[in-house]
């Protein structure tokens, strides 16, 4: 295991267990604006991350979602998400992570997804593939969406704004089902680990999914936007699947990109 990786790697069980420990003990939440949550355990979290971090790489950038250095600077940037399902972690949810990506002159070198409920350290460095507790993971093998278990999320802001709606129910009613955990870095992971076929999303952060992004590649996935154009950490969307299934899913959301939809929503009838 590469320096990095395994520094990331110690870094995120630590971070981990302190989380893990605060949400045995109970830990009020507040808001950030009208919906998005935080708690001390994000604060606590990202704290210890960046003490780390800078310690050991003290000339890297480092972006955190709770307040962590914004502007690029240099050749190596580290993307951390503390507190990955802040929200479900707010409510006892067992569905979130912390993670942390690496990143060298643009190009995605480390990342480490860790479900401290599930003692689940899902890691992978740029050429050396990806490992969950130390065992190489690839995608699934599914070859078409009609046999896919796939994934999305929808934002805590905007949400009747957001058309993934439309997205939602086109893929609930081609495949085997879609799920929403409502952590992006773990949904990744499972797709890296063939848990799930293929996932995606609006407008996520750099720090949602960068370590997701490299653990899908690394086990032989796909990524993209959801137009089939080169994935981007600042993108609008991503796409990350199997591979097999990736024509099929930008074919489907093509259609829907164009309004055209092969099941309608359901209209309501109210009975009398």
């Amino acid at each position: 295991m590469a320096p990095f990786l395994e520094t990331a790697v110690e870094i995120a069980r630590e971070a981990g267990a302190l989380v893990l420990n605060m949400s045995e003990r109970g830990i009020p939440f507040e808001l950030k604006g009208d919906f998005d949550l935080v708690t001390a355990a994000d604060r606590a979290s990202e704290a210890l991350i960046v003490e780390r971090l800078q310690s050991h790489f003290p000339s890297h950038t480092i972006v955190g979602e709770e307040g962590g250095q914004r502007d690029r600077q240099g050749e190596y940037c580290w993307y951390v998400d503390p507190v990955d399902g802040t929200t479900n972690f707010a409510h006892g949810f067992p569905a979130w992570n912390v993670t942390l990506a690496l990143e060298k002159a643009g190009e995605l070198v480390a990342g480490v997804v860790f479900d401290p409920s599930r003692n689940e350290m899902f890691a992978a460095e740029k050429g050396g593939g990806a490992y969950l507790n130390g065992r190489r993971i690839h995608v699934s093998k599914a070859a078409s969406v009609s046999e896919s278990l796939v994934a999305t999320g929808f934002p805590n802001r905007k949400r009747p704004e957001n058309i993934n709606i439309h997205f939602y129910y086109q893929l609930a009613m081609l495949s085997h089902g879609v799920r929403r955990p409502g952590a992006a870095a773990l949904d990744l992971a499972y797709v890296a680990s063939g848990r799930l076929d293929a996932f995606w999303e609006f407008g996520l952060s750099p720090w949602d999914m960068a370590a997701g992004i490299l653990l899908v590649e690394e086990a032989g996935g796909r990524c993209a936007d959801m137009h089939g154009a080169p994935r981007q950490l600042r993108g609008k969307h991503i796409l990350a699947d199997n591979g097999l299934i990736h024509e099929e899913m930008l074919q489907i959301f093509g259609e829907v990109f164009a309004g055209k939809f092969r099941y309608p929503l359901p209209q309501i009838q109210v009975s009398k």
